[in-house]
């Protein structure tokens, strides 16, 4: 079985350094050359695969079901997609930027050689829908995603800072 191809009970995976690693280098490609702090890619993580979350003309259908609390998924997956873009910095697949503002990753130009091995449907699904996303947001600035994350999916999760988190949820 390929990465980011259906297991044998057909759930889609979702939740390890992995396939959140290669979700993320899936989205930096397809906003190539813009970078992505780990704020945005954290949203872009979310979006990627609810792009139902989103308002508009010919959004594409989210790629995972629409849970009533996913966006809580916010609040728990900074940490994680921290950890899978420093996994595929370490293979060489994301590039790492130190700016004067904090870090901000971007695909390396090894990552489109590796992505196009990945062809099952669920993979050619996720970036086709990174690519839209692209085209949706590539070109907005930081503040402009928040407000259309905040708008959409709701102020409480659009910072979702670790120290903001209940306490529960931080162990």
């Amino acid at each position: 079985m390929g990465l980011l191809e259906h297991d044998a009970s057909g759930a889609h995976p979702f939740n390890s350094t992995l396939e959140t690693g290669i979700r993320a280098l899936v989205v930096l490609e397809a906003f190539y050359p813009r970078r992505c702090d780990l704020l945005e890619m954290t949203w872009l993580d979310h979006l990627v695969v609810h792009t139902g979350d989103i308002d508009g003309v010919d959004v594409p259908e989210s790629l995972h079901p629409d849970l009533p609390n996913r966006t809580g998924e916010l609040l728990v997956r900074r940490q994680l997609v921290e950890k899978s873009l420093r996994l595929m910095q370490q293979v060489h697949l994301v590039d790492v930027f130190e700016i004067e503002s904090g870090i901000e990753f971007g695909a390396s130009e090894d990552a489109p050689s590796y992505l196009d091995l990945l062809q099952a449907p669920y993979s050619l699904a996720l970036k086709a829908r990174a690519k839209w996303m692209a085209n949706r947001f590539a070109s907005m600035q930081t503040t402009e995603m928040r407000t259309l994350i905040e708008d959409r999916i709701g102020r409480w999760t659009a910072e979702f800072h670790i120290k903001e988190m209940p306490e529960r949820l931080s162990k």
